[in-house]
Formats: structure tokens, C-alpha cells, sequence
């Protein structure tokens, strides 16, 4: 399977390190950034605050944020609808869906979205905003068993991926 990640609109820096490091660490072989996401060693900053954002990176990225391609999109729906025309198939990582986005949730474990496949990440109070949700094919459930209404979203990244593409990677060990 080849996996590419959408981390769109995420707040937190360090949420952004530890998935570049488990990103890699499962072979995604892209990262793509959107929205407000921070980004590492982003040019349109000034250099001194580029610089600190990278320490920052850095230090929940141990080394991943250098090895994993990346890229920064402006459009995030035309992009998805393009990747969609290419053969990609968009699947959002979301627990807070409207009643008709409801029929496309799908319980990880219990999928098959292809060979190429596009993992979206949304805000981590807000989710995925409703203009990229409708480009999504499907939407990825982590069943729960607690309280809590949902996972950070680094940890549900980390399991999410790693329900994706586990059988990839055990045959391959």
C-alpha cells in the first residue's frame, strides 16, 4: 500500500513531530500540510522563527522530520479532488460525523480502500472542516471503549496507520 498523510489543521507542534516520527517510522510515503498546520522548515517564515519552529519539530521528531517527503498544499479540496481522478481514495480520520456522512464510516480493521490511499487529519478539538469532509470517500472509525469521545490525534494517527498498513508490514518484516 502506498499511504499519504494529510495533516490538516493541526494545532500543536509537538502533535505534529510525533506524527512525522511514527509517519516514518511505518513508511507513509508522504506527509502533505495544510491550513494552519506547522510545518517544518518552512520557508515562508522569517528565519529566526522558522528556526525555532524546527527545534520544536525536532524535539517529537527525533530525525523523522528530515526523512519523510513532504509537502505543503494550499487547496486542500481541489487537491483531494484531483488525487481522487488519480486513483487515490481519501479517507478521513473523523468520530464527529453529520447523520449522512454516517453510511461512509467504515470500523478500522474491517477496510479495504486500495493499493493508494489518503489518511486526512483534522484540527484536534474541531476535526476535519465540513469542505474537506466532502471529499473524503470514507471515514475511519477507532472503536472506543472509555469515556473519552475521541484520542489525541497522534496517538489515533499512530493506530490508524498502523490498522492500514499492518499487513504490509508484517509481511515485509
Amino acid at each position: 500500500m502506498i499511504l499519504r498523510l494529510v495533516l490538516h489543521n493541526i494545532r500543536s507542534i509537538y502533535n505534529v513531530g510525533a506524527i512525522l516520527r511514527t509517519a516514518e517510522g511505518l513508511g507513509v510515503s508522504e506527509v502533505v500540510f495544510s491550513g494552519y498546520t506547522p510545518r517544518y522548515d518552512d520557508q515562508r517564515m522569517l528565519p529566526h522563527l522558522r528556526e525555532k519552529l524546527n527545534r520544536q519539530i525536532e524535539k517529537s521528531a527525533l530525525g523523522a522530520e528530515k526523512m519523510v517527503a513532504q509537502e505543503s498544499v494550499e487547496d486542500l479540496p481541489e487537491w483531494l479532488r484531483q488525487a481522487r481522478e488519480e486513483g487515490w481514495t481519501a479517507v478521513g480520520l473523523e468520530n464527529n460525523l453529520a447523520p449522512e456522512e454516517e453510511i461512509r464510516k467504515i470500523v478500522l480493521g474491517e477496510q479495504d480502500f486500495g493499493e493508494r490511499v489518503i489518511l486526512i487529519l483534522g484540527e484536534e478539538v474541531n476535526g476535519i472542516p465540513a469542505e474537506v469532509r466532502k471529499g473524503c470517500e470514507y471515514f475511519l472509525e477507532i472503536p472506543m471503549r472509555g469515556r473519552k469521545e475521541s484520542f489525541n490525534v497522534s496517538v489515533a494517527t499512530g493506530m490508524a496507520l498502523w490498522g492500514l498498513m499492518k499487513d504490509d508490514l508484517l509481511k515485509n518484516r
